[in-house]
């Protein structure tokens, strides 16, 4: 995919990636579209505001753009630019909490732009990299066991309306799906949700710690990036680690190493991931397309 737009910045030309582009323009529509219009100048702005000088290429995700940056002192940070939401705007409030404990530090936080002047890690050195599976998924236990041990800070999405919601659209949703025995699996996904929900908890979640949301750093040996955080039950936390580098032989012993990790109930642990194979199933069909098969079959392994 090729870049959408070459801009100069302080005498250089940083490349600003297309795939961040056409995320935006597909999930967030006209926001999205007026995002993408105005990156190359909000980048340029809070390079020149913060006297910050590009030192590398940009580096991107789905929806945010990142630029590795030099201070007028001389230390190297992320600039992380990406649009206000309901997601990104409780990115600065769980990383002052964690206040680099487990996660990377926040440096800076522009409130209007949810704009974040972040340390720089190794992006070289990613957990994803890591060649044996159980060794990384002991590692991302290790994190969430440090990062949810911090209560929620106000202002964040509570998992409690995360599962109401969830259980509002769970029977239209599952009209729409041919496979019966899929459907019978929302279902049961949605009972599981049910029997949890009334005890949503109060924890500091990150929500999305897969492999590749996990670098290096010097003063550590892996840390946590790109929380979308939640205050709730830990159990939430783990479908991420047994869906991403998916293995079916290795599905029960992740999660009984994740809930160890973190000290879960087995059962609520189970609910509460169930409740994430219901979420990634009501985003497909929602959008018109099938459930993806991995989540699907991980919910029928815990099934049970």
């Amino acid at each position: 995919m090729t870049p959408f737009t070459l801009v100069s910045i302080v005498g250089k030309m940083i490349e600003v990636p297309a795939e961040p582009a056409a995320s935006q323009r597909k999930f967030n529509e006209e926001a999205g579209r007026a995002f993408v219009a105005g990156l190359p100048r909000r980048a340029e702005e809070f390079l020149r505001r913060r006297r910050l000088r590009p030192d590398g290429p940009a580096m991107h995700g789905v929806c945010a753009l990142v630029l590795p940056v030099v201070s007028a002192e001389g230390t190297p940070a992320a600039l992380k630019l990406q649009p206000l939401d309901a997601e990104s705007a409780g990115e600065p409030l769980a990383l002052r909490a964690w206040a680099g404990v487990g996660a990377v530090r926040l440096l800076e936080h522009d409130e209007p732009t949810c704009t974040l002047l972040l340390e720089r890690l190794d992006e070289t050195r990613v957990l994803a990299g890591l060649p044996e599976v159980r060794e990384a998924v002991l590692v991302i236990g290790a994190l969430l066991a440090r990062l949810t041990a911090r209560p929620a800070p106000p202002g964040l999405r509570r998992l409690g309306d995360v599962a109401r919601q969830l259980l509002e659209r769970t029977a239209q949703a599952a009209e729409r799906v041919p496979d019966p025995a899929d459907r019978r699996l929302l279902g049961h996904c949605a009972a599981a949700v049910r029997e949890v929900a009334g005890e949503p908890g109060d924890q500091l979640l990150h929500w999305d710690l897969h492999y590749a949301n996990v670098l290096a750093a010097d003063r550590a040996d892996w840390l946590a990036i790109d929380p979308k955080p939640l205050a709730g039950d830990p159990g939430f936390e783990l479908l991420p680690a047994l869906a991403n580098r998916y293995d079916p032989a290795d599905t029960r012993w992740r999660f009984d190493a994740l809930s160890d990790a973190l000290g879960l109930d087995r059962e609520r642990a189970r609910a509460w991931t169930l409740g994430r194979v219901l979420q990634n199933c009501l985003w497909e069909i929602e959008d018109g397309r099938p459930p993806e098969t991995v989540p699907l079959e991980i919910g029928r392994l815990l099934r049970g």
